[in-house]
């Protein structure tokens, strides 16, 4: 086990020190600087002997910090963040300490300054100063010591310390000693190596094949059951493409002769997508990973619509995608997860499911002096509304339309259903809600007071107008929709992972109702729904049996 790193510099713990002996600071100026260093290290829940005396090596850190997350004001956080910055630079000018890092040894400061390039200096400063702090001379500095510093380098300081960043030190260093007598060249960390030949190289026929097969999903096709699904989305495509080409490439690489692979049938062949799966298998470890997982299944569903192989190959092609299914995990991703945590902390959803009445009195206050701004703000305030009590897919969502989607079936009186055929659904099931009043109220305030001053003259029933008479794009209102959630709450939410976050509230009260959630969700068969959110019965008997602790402790 690695010793614990210990600062080469001074820490807010000597800043506490110095600012609580300094007789040339009022009392009251004392007490509330200290406060601050004091409870910025609490929020960042590091010890304060950790935490460097530089503003440049916590203000990354600082500008994570939310207000709402850490239960205070914006105002007090903002007062907290500046009282550090202000401490900092006290003790810097008090101390003559550098503002950037530890003072240069002499032999460094030569060093430095026989670098002509001002760029290259930059890039070698960090390990500059952690050599210097430790009296390790220039012509001293091997490996090993690029062990050290990226060791001190990941857990003191926010600078990235992957191989990319490694690499780039290593050759600047490398650059800069290499007419220096008696200097040691670092090692560079290898480039990964590309991962085939230009597409361009490939046979024609083959390239000429999958185009066609993509052009075929581009437009309205019949799938593996004769059913006809409607056309892939752009990034669905993009992303078979490139996976048809990640294929293409490993074959290559695995030894198959490049003019071989003439057509899509033959890349599709099991002689040829058995070993690049091995391949991929191997590269992953001991269980293969969803990509490799779901690579099996899609290359067999290409042979299948494109009816391009026998059913021997066929049936081969679902041998290896059943010996692969047999390692696909239950569940949701850890991104996911970390969500889900965060949505079942006491207090979080709460603040998410009450935001649209905030962002509503916001739009109202903004509406006369900025019209736009106010609807755009009440146009969020809707979407999360309908998004907590109807987790739809984002797609349904931006097309949702006024007497189509969104209907008064009771009469102009009664509340909203939100309605989507089976048509129009990704998964064929068809969605109905029924909203209460208070939703109503709040979709019609926003439907008559602010819809008018985006709709852009257009006779379109969009709920939310986009441009030239088109509903908005789903890319650019998920990202307003996330990014307005993250600066109120302080949660980073998408709009289609409030599906999951349906799920686990509803389990939390609920536990084992699934059949609710799949009939919320519309997923169209129970085991989908068991599969995703089976894991989280986990978290609700951990939390149960934690309680019973205390209750024995207690």
């Amino acid at each position: 086990m690695a010793d614990p790193t210990t600062l080469l510099e001074p820490s807010f713990e000597e800043v506490i020190a110095a600012i609580e002996q300094a007789v040339d600071l009022p009392a009251e100026r004392r007490r509330h600087l200290v406060c601050s260093l004091r409870q910025i290290a609490k929020w960042l829940d590091r010890p304060t002997a950790v935490i460097p005396a530089r503003f440049n090596a916590v203000e990354m850190a600082l500008r994570q910090l939310h207000h709402a997350r850490l239960g205070v004001e914006a105002k007090t956080l903002a007062n907290h963040k500046a009282n550090v910055r202000a401490a900092l630079r006290w003790f810097a000018e008090e101390h003559d300490m550098p503002r950037r890092g530890m003072r240069l040894s002499p032999a460094w400061v030569v060093f430095r300054d026989g670098i002509g390039d001002r760029h290259l200096r930059q890039r070698l400063y960090s390990l500059m100063r952690y050599c210097s702090a430790r009296n390790i001379a220039p012509g001293a500095v091997n490996d090993s010591v690029l062990d050290e510093y990226w060791r001190y380098r990941a857990e003191t300081t926010a600078l990235a310390s992957n191989n990319t960043k490694r690499r780039l030190m290593a050759r600047t260093w490398n650059d800069c000693v290499a007419a220096i007598e008696g200097m040691q060249r670092l090692t560079e960390p290898p480039i990964k190596p590309k991962a085939g030949p230009a597409w361009d190289d490939f046979p024609e026929g083959l390239r000429t094949g999958i185009d066609a097969y993509l052009g075929g999903l581009s437009k309205s096709h019949r799938g593996v059951s004769g059913r006809r699904n409607r056309p892939c989305q752009p990034a669905t495509i993009r992303t078979r493409r490139a996976e048809l080409m990640a294929v293409a490439r490993m074959a290559v690489r695995l030894g198959v002769p490049i003019a071989n692979l003439t057509s899509l049938p033959v890349l599709l062949h099991p002689d040829v997508v058995e070993p690049v799966i091995d391949a991929y298998w191997q590269k992953n470890g001991d269980e293969p990973k969803i990509f490799t997982i779901d690579l099996g299944w899609k290359l067999l569903r290409i042979a299948r619509e494109t009816a391009c192989l026998d059913q021997a190959a066929l049936d081969r092609l679902d041998d290896i995608r059943a010996s692969l299914e047999h390692y696909r995990r239950a569940g949701l991703t850890p991104k996911n997860l970390q969500l889900i945590r965060q949505v079942l902390t006491e207090g979080m959803w709460s603040e998410v499911v009450s935001l649209p009445n905030v962002l509503m009195q916001q739009a109202r206050s903004a509406k006369d002096h900025a019209p736009t701004k106010a609807a755009l703000t009440a146009q969020l305030a809707v979407a999360v509304a309908i998004l907590t009590f109807a987790p739809i897919r984002l797609a349904n969502l931006v097309s949702i339309e006024l007497g189509v989607n969104l209907i008064k079936p009771g009469g102009p009186n009664k509340p909203y259903w939100l309605v989507f055929p089976h048509y129009d659904v990704k998964n064929r099931v068809d969605l109905n809600f029924k909203f209460d009043q208070p939703l109503t109220d709040l979709i019609c305030e926003y439907i008559h007071e602010f819809r008018p001053a985006v709709v852009r003259g257009s006779n379109a029933a969009w709920l939310f107008p986009g441009e030239e008479g088109e509903h908005k794009t789903a890319n650019t209102f998920g990202i307003q929709i996330t990014e307005r959630i993250e600066k109120a709450v302080g949660l980073r939410i998408t709009p289609h992972q409030f599906r999951h976050a349906a799920a686990a509230t509803w389990l939390k009260h609920r536990p084992g109702d699934y059949e609710t959630v799949r009939r919320v969700l519309g997923h169209r068969n129970l085991q989908t729904t068991v599969d995703f959110y089976c894991g989280l019965q986990t978290t609700q008997a951990t939390e149960q049996f934690g309680k019973l602790i205390r209750e024995k402790i207690n």
